[in-house]
């Protein structure tokens, strides 16, 4: 059979060529052996060792890292506490409200995200500014993301399951222990991914909330970046690339693995019957 143009084809092409044409030059020309990005004049590694030389940027890199990691793993484990009890709500009409509330925050612009949490540790809570009111910043705005990712997992799974346990006699630690949990896990791991990628690329929020004395690597590329963008700049931001790539990469293994799990569980459900 022969097959048909389709416009749609070509317009999803023009638009990942148009995302990624520009990391695709930012990377090409971290490998310049020139100063600039006008022109390509050889292929070197001196800026990424001048990258990795960088003692003060190598500890705002670390500093990144600590506090995605951190916020990511409690606010998962807030969230996926919340969206039990959020699931749990008798009343339709309490569940969507709390649901509207925490939509809102996840269409509230960052930059009002910030200022409000500003005067949140500066006015009302006494918080210094620095580690502590940047980790809690990044633990607020990445709950309401990690419900979202989490909810529709609970509305899978099946209420009998839950019922069958009580009937035979578990708690509720066990029941969510070895019946909820494992059935939202996949979830849970998106909403972990979702939120350490969200803390590594947030810029505006930590904007207001940092403090002298502690920074992040978004705070630190854009003070950089004022004053010129150098191809150290471009290497760092490779590496970054890369990261991402890997979690991208790795995620979705996590849910092939998980796909073929519950294909297999349903296959050997079938031959036992």
């Amino acid at each position: 059979m022969k097959q048909t143009f389709k416009w749609s084809n070509l317009y999803i092409f023009i638009v990942f060529i148009l995302m990624y044409l520009p990391i695709a030059y930012l990377i090409f020309y971290s490998f310049n052996e020139g100063g600039d990005m006008t022109s390509f004049t050889g292929f070197t590694w001196e800026h990424y060792q001048t990258l990795f030389e960088d003692t003060r940027l190598m500890t705002f890199i670390l500093n990144t890292f600590i506090i995605a990691l951190l916020s990511a793993l409690i606010a998962t484990a807030i969230a996926t506490f919340g969206a039990i009890a959020i699931y749990y709500f008798r009343h339709e009409s309490t569940r969507s409200s709390i649901l509207n509330l925490n939509n809102i925050l996840m269409v509230t612009p960052d930059v009002m995200m910030g200022a409000s949490f500003l005067i949140l540790f500066s006015a009302i809570i006494p918080v210094p500014l620095g580690f502590w009111s940047v980790l809690l910043s990044h633990i607020a705005f990445s709950i309401p993301i990690c419900v979202l990712m989490i909810l529709p997992r609970l509305f899978e799974m099946s209420p009998s399951m839950v019922t069958a346990a009580l009937d035979l006699g578990a708690n509720h630690r066990q029941i969510l222990s070895r019946v909820i949990l494992p059935s939202i896990t996949s979830g849970i791991q998106a909403a972990f991914f979702m939120a350490f990628t969200y803390s590594l690329d947030d810029f505006a929020v930590t904007f207001f909330v940092t403090g002298n004395g502690f920074s992040t690597l978004s705070i630190e590329v854009y003070s950089r970046a004022r004053t010129g963008i150098s191809l150290e700049i471009n290497a760092l931001s490779t590496m970054m690339f890369l990261v991402a790539l890997i979690l991208v990469v790795g995620y979705y293994y996590l849910q092939v693995g998980e796909q073929r799990r519950k294909a297999a569980a349903i296959k050997n459900e079938k031959a036992v019957m």
